[in-house]
């Protein structure tokens, strides 16, 4: 994401931030408690809708903006 923040491409940017939040939080969902990790932050519930709900504000509004002729 920030490579392509960095070529000029923030709006495709934004949008793999938050699909990388949002797999984040299905990981946090689907692993173990011992082999989360750095993705356990407060208790398994609160972890994963907030990072899908975090991922999912970024998605929607990378996809929202009017592009202004770029890519």
């Amino acid at each position: 994401a920030v490579v392509l923040v960095l070529a000029d491409r923030w709006r495709r940017g934004a949008f793999v931030f938050g699909a990388a939040t949002m797999l984040a939080g299905v990981m946090r969902w689907a692993l173990d408690p011992d082999q989360v990790g750095v993705l356990a932050v407060r208790s398994k519930g609160f972890d994963v809708a907030a990072m899908l709900v975090v991922g999912g504000m970024i998605v929607t509004l990378a996809a929202s903006i009017d592009p202004l002729g770029t890519d």
